[in-house]
């Protein structure tokens, strides 16, 4: 993370609240029992921004914000401590690897390093997510899919149409929001 100088506490302070804002909203867009995650977009900024610390620390509010908003309930009469370690370390993993991503492909090319930042948030938001469904809650997975093929119900139900457009939204949303973000610090180094 970049030293904890008045710029990145006040940045990182903004993008938390973002954080959890888009997490609430998103609450209320459903996919049958699951909601959209809009906030991975802060968290891909906000690793490409302030780093792979900064990226897990997002992404843990981001899992404190689910499991305070009731979106983690169902899991919860399954396994509550096994739904809080799911959740947290699915958040967070994906905000630290979104960073670390970033950081290896910046030099190289920003645009691509966002994107591919990106990417890899989602796709560890969702591969954590699944590994936790089939270590911790497939009783919980057979009740909600009936009785049949439990991975691909997981697969293709609870994790396919969220984590594609979670995906999309990202590859789409986040290098333009990043864009945005450099314009703005050479305007203010301009006017400095």
């Amino acid at each position: 993370m970049k030293k904890l100088d008045t710029r990145t506490l006040v940045g990182l302070a903004l993008f938390t609240a973002l954080v959890v804002v888009l997490q609430l909203i998103g609450s209320f867009i459903r996919f049958g029992l699951f909601s959209v995650s809009l906030v991975l977009v802060p968290i891909v900024v906000g690793a490409a921004l302030y780093g792979p610390l900064g990226g897990a620390w997002l992404g843990f509010v981001f899992g404190v914000t689910v499991l305070i908003s009731g979106d983690a309930n169902f899991f919860m009469q399954y396994n509550a401590f096994a739904t809080v370690l799911v959740v947290l370390v699915k958040g967070t993993a994906a905000g630290w690897c979104a960073g670390l991503v970033y950081r290896m492909l910046e030099q190289k090319n920003q645009y691509l390093a966002v994107v591919a930042a990106a990417v890899v948030c989602p796709l560890v938001n969702s591969g954590i997510f699944l590994i936790g469904c089939l270590l911790f809650f497939r009783q919980a997975v057979v009740d909600l899919g009936g009785g049949g093929n439990v991975l691909a119900f997981v697969v293709l139900t609870l994790i396919g149409g969220n984590f594609l457009f979670e995906e999309l939204f990202n590859i789409v949303l986040g290098p333009v929001i990043l864009r945005i973000i450099n314009l703005g610090k050479r305007n203010s180094l301009k006017k400095a």
